[in-house]
């Protein structure tokens, strides 16, 4: 067996492929299935003997029914390495095309599985042109055998599968993804084609890896609330630390040290920032500054007592690297950069300072031993995850193991049974942009931090009840600005959204007040009227609250005279208003989709926040909704579902201005309806985003494709496509790229495929990653939170000219113009393109 045939036929200066080396498996003989786009498409069929591949190329595949009999031509042996090769093999070398593994595992010989005893055998069998064995894959299991075909060409070869519990007449082949990367065969083909075509233009405007920059404070990554622990491959699995969310900014021997809101925390800290001098690079740090008890438990009080009485060891928990000799690494994996970072930690010989161990795949033992340890709970992080400057993301999570909240101080109450200073705390958050009381915590506190707390309170006192609310407090009560946040564990959520038994755990200066929300709850008043919303005039927008019927649904709304425009004076009674005489225009495009809400409880000039997650036992029970269970982790979603009007006012109502649905609907997850071009500009010129619009059309419509476009409502402008839901998000995300990148190299001095804002210079990004799994935008017909409460509104081509602008279209006018043309975006929920002879027609 040689591998010289191998290595003749190929030049290793062109091809990735690996060059031909003798090598074995540690333990069982592999066997691997790699599915190769050549001149024709065929399977390459491989099994592990004496330090080689051996290989048959099966033009059919591998079959489970025992009925098939595939032709298998041997061809030459491969090396071991080979066994992970997947990607492209250029024009003109030997095997041109694209290969996936389709298939990996382990044999062995059907009557023997150990390994050691039975190699020669299977050489020996597959001399005498005969082998039976077994296959252990992820696709292929059970017996097969190879038979060497006599009287024929000495290379021709049958496979097929023996009788036995794994056969099936199922068409196994229809199982068409790489079994290492999930991608099809189809999208390696169309990835490489952009990436030829990027070295082609030596476009390189893709995010790299690394980029220099020097290092600096920046906005940490913050974590998704996680709901119970899990298992998965994908994952790494952190201890979660009760203590301060610390940035270390090292730069030429210099160290600071920052909270995750910029607040400097050098001095506090300065045996930890003496001892982070030992490093001799340019570096961000990211991780927790701690004390802990002699159980070895991070406890936040011995902490906060730290910065005002010294006393205590200080410990620096490090668990993520950003930038190394001003180097940015943020686009590394997190597996890359946390290796970076235990070189980096064990280099320095640090006292103070300590690697954050992470546990892989396994998540639930290491929270058991967190809840068995009383300890804050586990981080759950994923494992190829980049870092998200500045972003809360779901691909970390935190999974507590007690209910903790964080809250804000509006009150003290007279200290009863001789204890000092006050009795308790009277705790808010922000619901629907408001503070509304969540109850009083009277526990957790000692003398000396009763009095430390009263003298931090004392330049705060006030006369009034910063609530706009009343609540029943029978002590006598000293009113505080609000401007304290602390933190509480507690027993429950009570149903008057109190909570039950809560204890004082400390102060947060590291936290702002406006990240304190709750769930609004809405339930009707039957105190107040009832209208009928389809006989609803003008008139009923300068009532402050109303009770509407909208089908067999009363829905109280509230606070319609609220400003939500203040530049425009448009209120939310106008907003509500807009959404009920366009809601047969904006529903079939909301129908059946996730929702990801964003909601602006005061207006566009005020704080918003995203929902995507609904407390189903917090909501009416006719709202519809979805559990959705995360492609990246085990925890469920419950989406809201907006398919009637009820529901439609019932989010405006929340807050909401605009709706942001999936691209698929929960009868079809996997598989969009349409692509999205978003034309995303960095500066106010809408008429190089009309250019760029123009072009995407034609690009596409060279490609024979109809396209159909509208105004963001914002500053851009969206391109959509339709699909009819026949394809994969990753197919429908690689042929947007493709489609971007074109445009990109039409437009390079106007357009970027760059992500991040600072690196665009200025340039319109061509967002092709809307198209991905859970991605949301801006619906047709949907008001935008900007001045003048612009629509997103459909256009005809015809319509896209240098005087269009955003403005042209607004909550005041648009409806006029829906009601003349009608619904210009119909064909975008029709059947769609043929993807496959699209990708033919550019490739010819």
């Amino acid at each position: 067996m040689s591998l010289e045939k191998y290595n003749e036929k190929r030049d290793f200066k062109q091809t990735v492929e690996p060059e031909g080396t003798v090598a074995r498996s540690k333990g069982s003989l592999i066997f691997v299935v790699q599915k190769h786009a050549a001149s024709h498409l065929h399977y390459d069929f491989r099994l592990e003997m004496n330090g080689v591949l051996k290989s048959w190329a099966v033009p059919k595949g591998p079959s489970l029914n025992p009925v098939d009999k595939r032709l298998a031509i041997l061809v030459e042996d491969h090396p071991y390495a080979y066994k992970d090769f997947e990607g492209a093999i250029p024009k003109g070398n030997y095997g041109a095309g694209n290969v996936i593994v389709w298939d990996i595992g382990t044999y062995n010989l059907a009557e023997n599985e150990n390994e050691k005893e039975t190699e020669q055998q299977i050489i020996n069998d597959f001399t005498a042109g005969h082998l039976s064995f077994s296959l252990y894959g992820k696709k292929l299991h059970g017996n097969f055998s190879l038979i060497k075909l006599k009287g024929t060409q000495d290379n021709a070869w049958l496979l097929m599968k023996k009788d036995d519990q794994d056969a099936t007449a199922n068409d196994i082949l229809l199982n068409n993804k790489s079994v290492l990367s999930g991608l099809t065969l189809e999208e390696l083909q169309l990835q490489s084609k952009i990436a030829a075509r990027t070295n082609e233009k030596n476009a390189n405007t893709a995010a790299s890896e690394n980029q220099k920059k020097e290092v600096d404070f920046v906005s940490p990554m913050l974590a998704s609330l996680g709901q119970k622990a899990f298992k998965n491959a994908d994952w790494i699995f952190e201890k979660k630390y009760d203590g301060y969310r610390t940035l270390a900014v090292i730069k030429n021997g210099e160290v600071a040290l920052y909270s995750r809101n910029q607040q400097v925390f050098t001095a506090d800290f300065e045996s930890i920032a003496t001892d982070l001098k030992k490093i001799k690079h340019n570096v961000i740090l990211d991780g927790e500054v701690v004390i802990e008890d002699k159980t070895g438990k991070s406890n936040f009080q011995m902490l906060q007592n730290f910065i005002k009485t010294g006393k205590g060891n200080l410990k620096y928990y490090v668990f993520d690297l950003l930038n190394v000799d001003d180097n940015e690494i943020v686009n590394l994996e997190l597996l890359a950069r946390k290796e970076l970072l235990k070189m980096l930690i064990e280099k320095a010989n640090l006292s103070k300072t300590f690697y954050s161990n992470a546990t892989v795949e396994d998540g639930v033992l290491l929270f058991e031993k967190s809840v068995k340890a009383g300890e804050e709970g586990i981080m759950a992080k994923k494992a190829d995850s980049v870092y998200q400057i500045g972003k809360r993301s779901s691909d970390w999570l935190k999974i507590k193991s007690h209910l903790e909240e964080e809250a804000i101080i509006i009150g003290i109450t007279k200290p009863e049974n001789g204890s000092s200073y006050f009795g308790a705390l009277l705790l808010t958050q922000y619901q629907d942009g408001n503070l509304k009381y969540i109850g009083k915590c009277g526990s957790g506190f000692t003398d000396a931090s009763l009095k430390d707390l009263h003298q931090k309170f004392e330049p705060y006192f006030i006369e009034n009840n910063p609530l706009t609310e009343k609540i029943a407090i029978k002590e006598k009560t000293q009113w505080i600005q609000p401007n304290f946040i602390c933190t509480v564990k507690f027993a429950e959520w009570t149903t008057e959204n109190r909570l039950r038994h809560p204890v004082f755990k400390g102060l947060r200066t590291d936290k702002e007040l406006k990240d304190l929300t709750t769930e609004n709850i809405l339930e009707t008043d039957s105190s107040l009227p009832t209208e009928n919303l389809n006989q609803w005039d003008n008139n009923k927008i300068a009532e402050s609250n109303l009770q509407v019927k909208i089908g067999k649904r009363t829905l109280q709304l509230t606070n319609l005279s609220k400003i939500y425009f203040p530049e425009d004076g448009i209120s939310k009674g106008e907003l509500i208003h807009y959404y009920s005489e366009v809601a047969e225009f904006i529903l079939p495009y909301l129908k059946n989709r996730p929702e990801s809400l964003n909601r602006f409880p005061n207006g566009i000039s005020s704080t918003s926040f995203y929902q995507k997650d609904f407390d189903t036992s917090k909501v009416p029970s006719w709202l519809l909704t979805e559990k959705i269970v995360s492609d990246s982790n085990s925890s469920e979603i419950d989406y809201l579902i907006c398919n009637d009007k009820e529901t439609l006012i019932y989010m405006v109502n929340l807050g909401c201005i605009d709706f942001n649905p999936w691209n698929s609907t929960i009868k079809n997850l996997e598989n969009p309806d349409w692509i999205v071009i978003d034309i995303d500009p960095s500066t106010d010129n809408f008429e190089e985003v009309i250019e760029t619009a123009l072009v995407v059309r034609a690009v596409l419509e060279n490609l024979n494709v109809e396209s159909y476009c509208k105004t963001s409502g914002a500053s851009g402008m969206h391109v959509y496509v339709p699909l009819g839901g026949k394809y994969s998000y990753e197919s429908v995300k690689l042929f947007a790229q493709l489609i971007a990148r074109e445009v990109q190299i039409k437009l390079p001095e106007t357009t970027t495929l760059e992500r991040s804002i600072k690196k665009r210079n200025q340039k319109i990004y061509i967002d092709y990653l809307q198209n991905r799994k859970g991605q949301t935008i801006a619906a047709p017909y949907s008001v935008r939170p900007k001045r003048g409460a612009t629509v997103s509104t459909p256009l005809d081509w015809s319509e896209v000219h240098s005087k269009l602008r955003p403005s042209d279209f607004t909550i005041k006018n648009a409806l006029n113009r829906f009601e003349k043309k009608g619904d210009l975006w119909k064909p975008v929920l029709g059947s769609g393109i043929d993807l496959q002879k699209v990708i033919e027609k550019y490739n010819s």
